[in-house]
């Protein structure tokens, strides 16, 4: 947390985004487990300000109603008409009453790889230095488009230059306006009032506020990135692509030099909500979305796709998708298994190859671990449950649950039509279709006689393939007796 606490952050978030291309506004896209103006709200709350406001024009009711979903405490201001980033922030200090005592930082809200450590050094830079206003600027290896950072000697910022407008000297200067500022609230009110709006868009700009102060002998500074990219702004899906391998680039390495082994990071996906133990492993081809967490010692993947999961220690998922499971202690899962929300594994229980579970508690030591389908059921400890089962929990209009004891055996192909219960101990044949509850220690056999039909293949399809090896197989037993 930075140890200056600014008066208020105004998150600048008003703007459509044309460039995007799409019916949802720019910064509710969302990478890497956020949207755009989440991240930005994210850093923005590790300098615990005063006050954070968002100015909210196009589409607002959508990004007000997020906004409210991933931080209530934020407040909004609307700019119906948006002309320009200075009327945006003079909105913006209405809503809070108009001139504020303190610092007031405005950010983008499109700028996701923003941190809040270096919100915090562009605050304290500026409470050090003494400035009016203070610039997060960033050096880059190519400048062009971007307006250039002027200096004096003394290292005050005299002049933001547009590329357009800059001379050849000013060109070579690598140093930019990130669009991020640190103003001394009472001076930054007043001198929103004398923006003038003659200019080619007719618009109050921001960025005239340095020249009104630097005017009226007010010092400008700046505070450089450490990093340039984390001024980066999104205006299109490229730069969103591009944003979302910088954020999980950094989200890997974090996790890697905190104790976790990723094979492959070029193949691995993780949100920022992901939460890691010492000694993970994760195989490529994996993505991590969500509250997920892996324990101390976990396996996943490869070829992963987990949400909202929990797998504790020890445990192993391979090939698999899941939402909204919790994975025991020294479980295995896959490959190829499906976890549905409500899925709750044991410890040293497995759900096998091409297994479908939902709404599932599934009991320490037990396993399905062939071609089934167990859904709203309990099952016990130490059971197994037959390849190509189905716990049958719809009739169309309800959904039913049935209970599996522990150290059961099912046989392989059995139906359980829910609601039914199969007692601790129990055993049921293959090939049945469980409609009655199964008293604990019994064999439970529910299916058809079995009828042969003697000489069938020759009477109904004689001179097939099948007809001709029946013959032989006949001829053959009779030559043996």
């Amino acid at each position: 947390m930075s140890a200056i606490r600014p008066a208020a952050v105004v998150v600048l978030a008003a703007g459509e985004g044309t460039r995007m291309k799409s019916a949802t506004p720019k910064v509710l896209h969302e990478i890497c487990g956020r949207s755009l103006v989440g991240h930005v709200l994210a850093a923005a709350r590790e300098l615990a300000p005063e006050n954070l406001v968002v100015v909210v024009g196009h589409a607002r009711e959508k990004v007000t109603a997020h906004l409210s979903d991933i931080d209530p405490g934020v407040r909004t201001a609307v700019q119906e008409e948006q002309n320009g980033t200075g009327h945006a922030v003079r909105i913006a200090l209405e809503q809070l009453g108009g001139g504020i005592d303190g610092t007031v930082v405005v950010v983008c809200g499109d700028t996701p790889l923003l941190t809040g450590a270096t919100l915090s050094a562009l605050a304290a830079t500026h409470h050090t230095d003494g400035n009016a206003v203070t610039v997060l600027t960033a050096e880059v290896p190519d400048a062009t488009g971007y307006g250039r950072i002027v200096r004096d000697e003394t290292g005050a910022v005299t002049a933001i230059v547009e590329h357009k407008d800059a001379t050849d000297a000013q060109r070579a200067i690598r140093e930019i306006n990130s669009g991020v500022f640190a103003f001394d609230g009472a001076l930054l009110a007043d001198a929103l009032k004398k923006v003038r709006t003659d200019n080619s868009q007719g618009e109050e700009y921001l960025t005239d506020v340095l020249g009104i102060l630097r005017e009226a002998g007010h010092r400008v500074g700046a505070s450089v990135a450490a990093d340039h990219r984390e001024i980066a702004g999104i205006n299109n899906r490229v730069q969103l692509s591009e944003a979302r391998r910088i954020l999980n680039d950094r989200l890997l390495t974090a996790a890697m030099l905190s104790g976790v082994t990723v094979i492959d990071p070029a193949t691995t996906w993780v949100d920022v909500t992901v939460a890691f133990g010492q000694d993970v492993t994760v195989h490529p081809g994996t993505q991590l979305h969500g509250s997920t967490r892996l324990g101390e010692g976990s396996e996943v993947g490869p070829n992963c796709r987990l949400k909202d999961t929990v797998v504790d220690a020890g445990a192993r998922v391979d090939t698999t998708v899941s939402d909204g499971a919790h994975i025991g202690p020294n479980a295995t899962v896959g490959p190829y298994a499906y976890l549905r929300p409500g899925t709750r594994l044991g410890a040293k229980g497995k759900i096998g190859t091409y297994v479908e579970t939902k709404n599932a508690a599934i009991g320490e030591g037990s396993k399905v671990p062939h071609l089934s389908y167990v859904g709203d059921a309990t099952i016990g400890e130490y059971t197994n449950i037959g390849a190509a089962s189905v716990f049958v929990n719809y009739d169309g209009q309800a959904k039913y649950h049935t209970t599996v004891g522990s150290h059961c055996r099912t046989g392989s192909d059995n139906m359980f039509v829910a609601p039914v219960t199969v007692g601790d101990g129990a055993y049921t044949a293959a090939g049945s279709v469980i409609t009655k509850d199964v008293p604990p220690g019994s064999l439970a056999v529910a299916r058809g006689q079995q009828r042969n039909i003697e000489g069938w293949v020759a009477r109904k399809r004689p001179g097939s393939a099948a007809a001709k090896a029946a013959e032989a197989a006949s001829q053959q037993g009779e030559s043996e007796d």
